[in-house]
């Protein structure tokens, strides 16, 4: 699961981001003051949101802190829309900011779209199945699949979280980009569709977990 820790000190903000994105499947966890954050800072976290009005000492410092030991992607929060502190954020190393207020669903956009750039997605214990976000595409035995946009899209977004089960709406919101490609039992056919290429390669491989009147995800060992 990805892990996002929040460095925030306003308890209506830090829920409401809380709450957004664990939502949405990220596992989050939260620090009220710098000194915190940077304890709470690991190898096995993926990104940070990082609030520059804090109490003990302001988030440029505690970013600082933090590149001494982790490249963990950072965005910003601030109250103050001013470019010097936007320039100074990004300068020091921060990979994106945002300014106060913002909607939760801008931010959530953000950090995909920087795991998005980030992440680096490795191959299964046994070798035989992987996929390269760099050149969007996906591997059986050494060989491409043959996938379509949506296709590939799927796949990725179960990757990202093997185990978890999609219903059709959260893969249709999260897949597809034009709505007139939108129809009932879409995400039906484009399952489908992948279990088709995947035979093509390898007639037993189905890497494919299908629970009846939930939905669709990766299964947590194939």
């Amino acid at each position: 699961m990805t892990k996002i820790l929040l460095i925030e000190d306003e308890p209506g903000i830090q829920e409401t981001i809380q709450i957004t994105l664990e939502s949405e499947g990220f596992s989050v966890s939260v620090a009220s003051t710098g000194k915190q954050g940077i304890q709470k800072v690991s190898n096995d976290t993926s990104l940070i949101v990082l609030d520059i009005g804090l109490p003990d000492q302001n988030g440029f410092e505690v970013l600082k802190e933090i590149r001494k030991s982790f490249q963990t992607p950072v965005i910003f929060l601030t109250a103050r829309n001013t470019e010097i502190d936007k320039v100074l954020g990004l300068e020091m190393g921060a990979d994106d900011y945002i300014v106060k207020p913002f909607s939760p669903r801008e931010l959530l956009a953000r950090i995909r779209a920087i795991l998005r750039r980030t992440t680096q997605l490795q191959p299964m214990e046994d070798h035989k199945f992987r996929i390269s976000l760099d050149k969007k595409l996906v591997y059986l035995n050494g060989k491409i699949l043959n996938l379509s946009p949506y296709e590939y899209k799927t796949m990725e977004l179960f990757f990202k979280w093997p185990g978890r089960i999609f219903t059709r709406e959260e893969i249709m919101d999260s897949v597809w980009t034009e709505p007139e490609d939108s129809f009932d039992r879409a995400v039906d056919t484009v399952i489908k569709n992948i279990r088709a290429r995947f035979k093509e390669i390898e007639n037993d491989f189905d890497p494919i977990e299908t629970r009846r009147g939930q939905g669709y995800g990766l299964k947590e060992k194939i």
